[in-house]
């Protein structure tokens, strides 16, 4: 893989480039706006998202699309879930023939309830074959800071995982290949909304106990979902299910875990959107999209639905911890 396209200069997409310049593969990164582009070009930093990492030499930045995609072996979409389709559509004309087309996203999208790849195979009109995710415990400040990491990159055609894996591969960023994309997607969005959940419970003033227990039972809902869209099992003991649940889950960088702890403070929605700087952490959406796409195929998934009706229907975060307590008593295995 001789040349990639990062197209969304926001934290990820910033440091998934950094990723690919630093394993020695030609890298151009997308920003929307001149600002981020000039700054990069110039003082190597991304002031809004990375502005105390040192970006390599090699990282090249443009906000010229058509220019970013010309002769791309891989293009790396890194914008957010809901707003992929709209930005791939504009993308579609200027997509080199057979490129690999790669989703950082997590997430579902409303109102279609399909999976990142789904939107894209759909509006990019591509098989199933060449289409990647990347997914995985990957906090992007801690991977932008070369601490040692771990990722899955999930294609269904093997060979083109294996590419992408030699592409991104460095001395602190290794990544493992698999061919499960429904399960690896359903992990990285699930976890999101789990996440919530237990920020909503350090917020509360809830311990360790507490924590073990949401993630546990939030990766058995996860599971759950998971089968019922024919993924493999074992998936969800990876990386991309247990790993990346617990990096979400656990660490003060997660935007969904700090969401989630201003609401089990008891701010309002809007309050903690205002004091995460005007950005709705990405579990607020899917919350509703998995819930519905659960809905649809018979699965029960108390958390996420507990964690919508905090976010959308007003209920108060100590009401959900009382009604999950007093849910009918089963086998674990249930």
């Amino acid at each position: 893989m001789t040349r990639v396209a990062v197209m969304g200069a926001g934290s990820w997409g910033t440091a998934f480039a950094k990723v690919l310049a630093d394993a020695g593969t030609d890298t151009v990164l997308w920003a929307r706006r001149s600002e981020v582009a000039d700054a990069i070009s110039a003082r190597r930093v991304n002031p809004d998202y990375l502005p105390d990492v040192v970006l390599p030499a090699n990282l090249v930045a443009t906000t010229d699309a058509e220019k970013a995609l010309a002769g791309a072996r891989a293009v790396v979409l890194g914008v957010p879930s809901q707003t992929l389709r709209a930005n791939l559509a504009g993308w579609r004309d200027l997509l080199p023939p057979d490129a690999t087309l790669v989703s950082l996203a997590k997430g579902v999208e409303l109102g279609t309830l399909k999976r990142m790849s789904e939107v894209i195979r759909e509006v990019a009109d591509v098989p199933e074959d060449r289409v990647a995710v990347v997914t995985g415990p990957n906090l992007a400040k801690e991977i932008a800071a070369e601490q040692p990491t771990a990722t899955v990159i999930a294609c269904a055609d093997h060979d083109r995982a294996v590419e992408l894996q030699r592409a991104c591969s460095n001395a602190y960023f290794r990544p493992y290949t698999n061919v499960d994309v429904v399960g690896c997607e359903l992990g990285g969005a699930c976890k999101n909304v789990i996440a919530l959940a237990c920020g909503m419970a350090a917020g509360l003033g809830f311990g360790d106990n507490t924590m073990a227990s949401i993630i546990t039972r939030g990766l058995a809902e996860t599971a759950r979902l998971g089968a019922a869209l024919g993924a493999d099992p074992l998936t969800f003991a990876g990386l991309a299910g247990l790993g990346d649940l617990v990096a979400t889950c656990a660490s003060p960088l997660s935007r969904n875990r700090t969401f989630g702890e201003r609401l089990g403070r008891g701010e309002t929605l809007a309050q903690a959107q205002e004091a995460a700087h005007g950005q709705v952490a990405e579990g607020v959406k899917s919350c509703r999209s998995i819930g519905e796409l659960a809905a649809r195929n018979g699965v029960d998934m108390p958390i996420t639905d507990g964690v919508r009706q905090v976010c959308h229907e007003g209920l108060d975060p100590r009401v959900l911890t009382a009604a999950l307590l007093g849910r009918e008593r089963k086998s674990e295995r249930q």
